[in-house]
């Protein structure tokens, strides 16, 4: 991979495309840290350290931690992707964008056209709830409160006021408001966070077009490795401490204890608790190395079905009688199961999230909530689904089957027409079989170790728990761009027969 980045600089075409890319993607990290007006980017992250294990912890992380943060860039790709699949399902169920889907390049513009459309959509709809999710839990300059004095409900305004006097000392103090600069602040920002996604994706779409790989699929990876620092912090801070530095209380016992000092049971954990500290941080580090090993090689792997083509004469010349395959890829679904599959899991521990302390809220939190085993079974189920779902809808085995007997071609021991098309789908049932076992095992286990982490030391770790996911999108994402740039550089180094 090395080897061929380094071709890649040497080609003057190549350079400029490597550097656009590398310049859209500082543009998106820019966009990502600037912080919105009227918005407290602390109590926000105090609020997704809280309320980890929901679909905000999933967006939070494809988002580059600027969800957590009330960054301009907020939303990230998650509009424009949702957007996408609503798209192709609606291939499927109208005719009208089937047939646009094979107009060639017309048709294709007008399936992009389409989905920014539905992009814009999603982001103002979006935008909207994720203002009002702030604004709910007093995240916001501008309050809006509501009192009932002798039967009548009263509404007031308010601001949070921030001044730092000449030591450096910061202090906050509440200052009278009004309903004006209140339903200006929800506007303002409606209308920003919606901005802030059609932006991404313009910039994506022009990382399509000047730039190297998919620019959705290049943003979404460059979020994950920005997350990646934090993730190792927070990992080494559960593995060696809990939440704040060892400290002993009035009894003279050991608080703040991480996972370590759990598993070495001492009193003062000085000495054992670095130790076995640092032996669960590495054995971690390992399993995420070996399951990057795993992704890539089953990534590449692919069932070959033997295609054999008749001979055939055209004019005084025959053409056919050769031998070939039809590559199956094992992991033809991709992310997209977990994506759904997380998606729906998570909606009523997200529900629980707003109402922690009614009787719904500690129902799902302890019986369906993220560390636990009956969310980890739906969520297992639900990948087995959409797996068979979407490769249903993604790949049509009739299509196949009719394409390969127009062109002459044959499965060797199996007669064409219906029987071709149930061998190639038995094939695919088992395909897709152990693409959905891979994909439970990858998601899966960082999820279990989760939960047990969290039986054990009573915090756990939100974030390692869509590891799996998050390695599948990188390790897809690097392998797919450098494909991408490998058969650039074989294009252009090409020589034929006369050279």
């Amino acid at each position: 991979m090395f080897q061929t980045l380094r071709n890649a600089w040497k080609i003057p075409e190549l350079k400029s495309k490597l550097l656009f890319t590398l310049f859209i993607i500082v543009l998106y990290r820019v966009g990502a840290s600037i912080v919105m007006p009227w918005v407290n980017p602390d109590l926000i992250a105090q609020q997704f350290a809280q309320t980890g294990g929901n679909a905000f912890t999933w967006l939070n992380l494809l988002s580059g931690s600027a969800l957590s943060r009330g960054t301009l860039f907020a939303l990230s790709v998650s509009p424009y992707i949702t957007a996408s699949i609503v798209v192709q399902l609606l291939t499927i169920a109208f005719k009208r964008l089937a047939d646009w889907q094979k107009d060639g390049e017309r048709g294709r513009k007008k399936i992009s056209a389409l989905t920014r459309g539905i992009t814009v959509g999603l982001a103002l709809v979006t935008s909207i709830g994720y203002t009002m999710f702030l604004d709910t839990n007093g995240m916001l300059i501008h309050v809006k409160n509501v009192a009932t004095n002798a039967g009548q409900k009263v509404v007031t305004y308010s601001q949070y006021v921030t001044s730092t006097d000449a030591l450096g000392q910061t202090t906050t103090s509440i200052a009278e408001s009004s309903a004006l600069m209140y339903w200006l602040q929800l506007i303002a920002l409606v209308l920003c966070f919606c901005a802030g996604a059609s932006l991404i994706m313009w910039l994506a779409e022009r990382i399509n077009e000047y730039g190297i790989g998919n620019g959705i699929s290049v943003i979404l990876f460059a979020n994950i490795i920005t997350s990646l620092p934090s993730i190792l912090t927070n990992l080494a801070k559960l593995c060696f401490q809990r939440g704040g530095v060892p400290a002993q209380n009035a009894d003279g016992e050991l608080i703040n204890r991480g996972l370590g000092a759990a598993f070495a049971e001492v009193a003062n954990g000085q000495v054992w608790q670095w130790i076995v500290g640092a032996i669960i941080f590495l054995a971690v580090i390992a399993i995420l190395i070996a399951f990057t090993v795993l992704v890539v090689w089953f990534s590449n792997s692919e069932r070959r079905i033997p295609v054999q083509y008749a001979k055939r004469v055209v004019g005084r010349k025959m053409y056919g009688g050769q031998s070939s395959n039809l590559p199956l890829k094992l992991d033809m679904t991709g992310v997209m199961p977990i994506i759904f599959a997380s998606s729906i899991v998570s909606i009523l521990p997200t529900i629980a999230g707003f109402i922690p302390n009614t009787g719904f809220g500690k129902f799902v939190n302890n019986y369906l909530g993220m560390n636990s085993f009956p969310y980890l079974a739906i969520f297992m189920i639900l990948i087995f689904a959409f797996a068979y779902f979407y490769v249903s809808i993604s790949f049509n085995p009739v299509e196949v089957a009719n394409n390969l007997q127009n062109n002459g071609g044959s499965v060797p021991g199996i007669r064409p027409g219906r029987p071709t098309i149930e061998y190639i789908k038995k094939i695919l049932n088992r395909i897709t079989l152990l693409g959905a076992i891979f994909l439970c095992v990858l998601s899966g286990f960082p999820m279990i170790v989760n939960a047990v982490w969290y039986a054990i030391d009573g915090y756990g770790l939100a974030d390692l728990a869509f590891s799996g996911s998050s390695l599948l999108i990188v390790v897809g994402v690097a392998l797919e761009t450098y494909r991408q740039l490998e058969a650039q550089i074989t294009l252009r180094n090409y020589k034929g027969f006369l050279d």
